[in-house]
């Protein structure tokens, strides 16, 4: 049969008073455990390491952020002298233009 049934309401109470007891062991054994030299000599080696990985995550953000600032820098001279070449194009066009025009305003003066 069942043993549970055929117990006692003071078995029961120190039962889980026990129980009780033991659970508590239990949580100091872990608080000691946490506060103990090689858990907290564990706890800022790891931080430690978080703290120098998060160092070398900005510096790789930053070396990055500088590399599309000279790109873009770079980009941005190469279309300023692109437009520059352009600029310079249209205005050899427009002078060229511009004394085709004058020569045949001379020709029909002359031929008058």
């Amino acid at each position: 049969m069942n043993r549970s049934k055929n117990t006692s309401f003071a078995d029961r109470l120190s039962a889980a008073a026990e129980a009780k007891k033991a659970q508590l062991e239990r949580a100091a054994r872990a608080r000691s455990a946490a506060e103990s030299p090689a858990a907290v000599e564990r706890r800022t080696a790891r931080e430690a390491v978080k703290v120098a990985r998060d160092a070398r995550i900005a510096e790789r953000r930053a070396a990055k952020l500088a590399a599309e600032a000279r790109q873009a820098a770079a980009l941005a001279a190469a279309q300023a002298a692109q437009l520059a070449r352009e600029a310079a194009m249209e205005a050899e066009r427009q002078a060229a233009r511009d004394a085709r025009y004058a020569a045949r305003k001379a020709r029909k003066r002359k031929g008058r």
